[in-house]
């Protein structure tokens, strides 16, 4: 057996994300295909996490070797400094919730508080600007609309490849909002603000 360190990592971060979000999720009602509940659609994507973590998991025993790399000092401060910030900033952002309207904006902002300090690290720079894209999408989605929502998520991910280019990152923001409006809101009429409702 060859084991490839970075895909058995990657497997088993993969399989303890999917198995805390099916257990988070116990407590919503699941519904049919036909008539779903609040709790179906994450059930499929973290059964499909799950699925994926095992493949990755089976192909890393015999990709290898290619052994995880060793953590620097930097790396290891900001790991540490980003999980600090995050945690102090969501209680002082919560103290000022009724501006934010609940707890879930202030929750969304401290975590892309948490990854913009995360991402000072080279080390962590490309895993924290692509959860902070995902972070601003879920923070902008309901107040900032869809398409606000989508051009930031982009654009934030982006910046974690030092090599992007200005219009293909345009061509993915017009490319994914036309994709989402016409699924979501044309075909399956799901009621989502689609502009700015500040």
């Amino acid at each position: 057996m060859r084991i490839n360190g970075k895909d058995f990592a990657s497997a088993l971060l993969l399989l303890a994300l999917a198995g805390l979000g099916l257990w988070l999720n116990t407590d919503h009602t699941l519904g049919s295909a036909r008539r779903m509940g609040p709790g179906y659609m994450p059930m499929l994507t973290f059964g499909l996490e799950f699925l994926l973590g095992l493949a990755v998991l089976g192909i890393s025993l015999f990709s290898g070797p290619d052994p995880l790399e060793r953590w620097t000092k930097i790396d290891f401060v900001g790991l540490f400094l980003g999980v600090a910030v995050g945690l102090v900033a969501y209680p002082v952002l919560v103290s000022v919730a009724p501006a934010l309207g609940n707890n879930w904006y202030a929750l969304g902002i401290a975590m892309m508080i948490g990854f913009g300090v995360m991402a000072i690290s080279p080390g962590w720079r490309k895993m924290a600007l692509i959860l902070a894209g995902m972070t601003v999408f879920g923070v902008l989605l309901d107040r900032g609309g869809l398409f606000l929502a989508i051009a930031a998520m982009v654009v934030i991910a982006a910046l974690a490849d030092p090599e992007h280019r200005p219009l293909g990152v345009l061509g993915s923001v017009v490319f994914l909002i036309v994709v989402c409006w016409w699924v979501f809101i044309y075909e399956l009429d799901i009621r989502v603000n689609i502009w700015p409702t500040f």
